[in-house]
């Protein structure tokens, strides 16, 4: 199949790993270093290649791949999934969401339980479907919960737009979208968390362009490379990676050359930037409150939004105590390590998000085989046993 056979070549895998094996092993021997070289994935689309294709059996035991916050559904914290419940459950209204929040567990409920209790919760693949179950319900009101980073932001942004050219006053939007950039650097100044390099995420990058990863490199000096998620895309990256640290350099590198442009996607942050305006914080799962990280509707478009049509709750939630989604989140645990994992928490009883979402540690670890992976002492990588 074109343009995907090319990039699952076995060949060309087993060349790439022998050159990561060679750059690690002489890296390490030059700095005298003894523990892993730990290389963070951000997005959660790259945590599940890294397992559906085996890459981290086939790395050095000096590399550690971290798993990121790059899951918009797994960072959504207990009480927002409750305001979503409490306005799924109000009467009149229609509430859209993606498939991935439907399972995630609030305080009480999840939205897949709202609807077993009689709640008109409905499943799209787009804000446009709301939109058009709008248009063919102007009696009730209608209310898409708007999730995920700056891929997504986009086409919610042009529907609400939509919305407004088209007079179509029973659209609402639940904004829950979030920005890429306050999430790295809210790990960057974490003090528990060392990291010796990123692969950034290839699809939000399509929307902001490569510059705003700039301060990584001139703040924090950590290699930054924009990777692809093909199994060959990742281990480029990470010999990428590894040039830089053995050169001694830091730079913003782009592996996804076929999908991202330095400048991002103009056309669409035009329409993000019409429509949205940064919070002046919003609340992660696991990291916490973090400045500047969740998008709102500006005032221009303020009558489609849900928070200010609906009094929700907006309380502040901690996890179930058993739960350690948010140490998974920061990075400070594999999912394996997590009391519950794979025990009482599992994709058809989940305690956590991140067991629930298709991008989430925890369901790539389940889904793929890890449930019985261990921690190798004298390394700290992993094996399989």
């Amino acid at each position: 199949m074109k343009y995907v056979d090319e990039f699952r070549d076995p060949a060309v895998g087993r060349k790439l790993t022998d050159q990561i094996a060679r750059l690690t092993e002489a890296y390490m021997k030059r700095e005298k270093r003894t523990r892993p070289l730990k290389l963070m994935e951000v997005c959660g689309g790259h945590t599940h290649a890294i397992f559906k294709f085996g890459l981290d059996e086939v790395l050095p035991d000096a590399i550690e791949l971290v798993h990121g916050p790059g899951c918009p559904v797994c960072v959504l914290p207990v009480g927002r999934v409750d305001d979503a419940i409490y306005i799924a459950t109000q009467p009149n209204v229609i509430f859209t969401t993606f498939g991935d929040a439907l399972r995630v567990p609030g305080s009480k409920l999840s939205l897949l339980q709202a609807k077993a209790q009689g709640a008109d919760i409905r499943t799209v693949y787009s804000p446009v479907d709301a939109l058009a179950i709008a248009r063919e319900n102007p009696e009730r009101d209608v209310v898409f919960f708007g999730l995920g980073f700056e891929t997504t932001v986009p086409s919610t942004a042009l529907t609400v737009k939509q919305a407004k050219a088209e007079g179509v006053d029973n659209f609402f939007l639940f904004s829950n979208h979030i920005t890429i950039v306050p999430t790295i650097k809210a790990i960057l100044d974490s003090p528990d968390l060392q990291l010796d390099g990123f692969l950034g995420p290839g699809h939000v990058t399509m929307i902001i362009g490569m510059r705003p990863y700039q301060f990584i490199c001139d703040t924090y000096q950590k290699p930054f490379v924009v990777s692809g998620f093909e199994p060959l895309d990742v281990l480029q990256s990470i010999v990428m990676v590894l040039h830089q640290l053995d050169e001694r350099r830091c730079a913003v590198e782009n592996q996804y050359r076929r999908l991202v442009r330095d400048d991002g996607n103009p056309v669409a942050l035009e329409a993000v930037t019409d429509v949205f305006q940064l919070r002046p914080f919003f609340e992660w799962r696991g990291l916490g409150s973090i400045d500047h990280s969740g998008l709102e509707l500006k005032e221009a478009y303020a009558a489609f939004d849900a928070e200010k049509k609906y009094a929700i709750p907006a309380l502040s939630i901690a996890d179930p105590k058993a739960c350690q989604c948010g140490e998974v989140l920061k990075g400070k645990l594999k999912p394996w390590e997590c009391k519950v994992f794979g025990t009482a928490c599992t994709p058809e009883t989940p305690i956590g998000s991140c067991m629930v979402s298709s991008e989430g540690a925890c369901a790539a670890y389940y889904n793929h085989g890890r449930l019985t992976t261990l921690r190798r002492p004298t390394t700290g990588r992993e094996a399989t046993t």
